[in-house]
């Protein structure tokens, strides 16, 4: 089904009843989506002072209550541990599941952090005529684990994770400019071209996500991705942290005009 024209509260009930239990690009057009992360307490500063320094690849659009499950200001009482098509639990830094729901999960000492995502910025980029060729082919984005470090904050640290999009070479120009406008879901490119340049071996073998097809006359174009934070968890190895599972994000209420710059 299509549900680009669909309400976020309507597709964030139809999650919560584990009927959406797929990637959601190309969902609610105009809405902005988010990336999750939620970490004990005894964590939180330290990746809010990670976030604060790797703005790009992290900007934060709300940062919950400690123990609080339920929105404030992205969405009208949403709940973070029901209203995403799936879940990552890691423990230790190891990936340990995936789920529908981590209600089971859930800690009176949890801090939720939603982390804008490059999907929001999707449909300006089709509104400016620039194909997006994984909503065309009905596929998760393209990610990839990059060889650019990432700024520390504590127990954070790691390796910038990217999404990919193959753009024509004529629309590169537009691709970049209706993108830097939204610096809160990532803002511009940080690397255009020879996927060599930031340590990616094989554009047909997407980290996260799924590969999609590259034409001739088109180029790689690299965004700072909000898998990121899943790439620090890896490394720093906290107790447990959840996570959304890469392409299945939390859709907000906030129209994707309020967060140009």
């Amino acid at each position: 089904m299509d549900y680009s024209a669909v309400s976020p509260a309507e597709v964030r009930e139809l999650i919560r009843n584990e009927k959406i239990t797929y990637q959601t690009s190309g969902m609610c057009a105009g809405y902005a989506q988010a990336n999750l992360l939620i970490l004990p307490r005894e964590y939180a500063y330290d990746f809010l002072l990670f976030a604060q320094r790797n703005p790009k690849s992290c900007p934060i659009l709300e940062v919950g209550d400690i123990g609080s499950r339920k929105t404030k200001f992205t969405a009208d009482g949403a709940d973070i541990a029901t209203d995403i098509p799936k879940y990552r639990v890691y423990e230790n830094g190891i990936l340990t599941g995936e789920y529908t729901s981590v209600d089971k999960f859930w800690r009176d000492d949890f801090v939720y952090f939603l982390i804008g995502c490059s999907f929001s910025f999707e449909s300006e980029l089709l509104e400016a005529d620039v194909p997006v060729r994984h909503i065309e082919e009905n596929k998760n984005v393209p990610m990839f684990l990059t060889n650019i470090e990432c700024e520390e904050a504590g127990i954070f640290h790691g390796k910038m994770v990217v999404s990919m999009r193959p753009i024509p070479q004529d629309k590169v120009i537009k691709a970049v400019t209706v993108t830097a406008s939204m610096p809160r879901v990532h803002g511009a490119p940080i690397h255009i071209g020879d996927p060599s340049k930031i340590g990616i071996k094989d554009i047909t073998k997407p980290d996260f996500g799924d590969s999609v097809t590259i034409n001739d006359g088109e180029v790689p174009v690299f965004w700072c991705c909000g898998v990121t934070p899943q790439s620090a968890v890896m490394s720093a190895k906290p107790s447990i942290a959840i996570s959304h599972a890469p392409g299945h994000m939390f859709i907000t209420d906030i129209k994707n005009t309020l967060l140009k710059d």
